[in-house]
């Protein structure tokens, strides 16, 4: 990340916050990146349950993108900068676009599981970084995201089990 221009200078009485920002752009580029696999799982799940897979890919799409806003105003909040574009984006995410033409339903509740869950290990990264900063306010506010993310992934592999 560069210096910060002046015009953007944030009052805050943190120092050493740039691993906190680092680890929550971290994980605002793989919210960004899962919101889109999630989106466009949505529009191409099919068979059987296609209503319930869709309606839930739905919810959770719109709960991962409520999240962005929250994360990116973190960062700004602590007296860094976040990201400013796509290109920083599929710079900074760990969570692996899909863009192939056709996925299975089964296929695609097991991806995002798994990426549900990459997500709560860039969460707990946060979290540790914001400990070591003495950023009480990141520290706490990291948990809400963790536990949606893992509720998710609870749902995601619910919603796959057999029988």
């Amino acid at each position: 990340m560069a210096d910060i221009n002046p015009a953007l200078n944030t009052p805050t009485d943190l120092t050493n916050t740039r691993s906190v920002a680092d680890a929550l752009n971290a994980s605002l580029a793989d919210c960004y990146a899962l919101y889109l696999k999630t989106k466009n799982f949505h529009w191409h799940v099919s068979g059987p349950h296609f209503r319930d897979y869709h309606l839930m890919l739905d919810d959770q799409a719109t709960q991962i993108l409520g999240v962005t806003d929250a994360v990116a105003e973190r960062v700004r909040k602590t007296g860094n900068t976040t990201l400013r574009s796509i290109g920083d984006i599929s710079r900074r995410q760990t969570i692996a676009d899909n863009d192939r033409d056709f996925v299975d339903a089964a296929s695609m509740l097991a991806e995002l599981r798994e990426d549900n869950l990459k997500l709560v290990e860039a969460f707990r990264t946060v979290k540790d970084a914001a400990e070591a900063a003495k950023d009480n306010a990141t520290s706490g506010i990291v948990d809400d995201w963790t536990d949606q993310a893992e509720e998710r992934a609870w749902f995601l592999f619910e919603a796959s089990r057999k029988g």
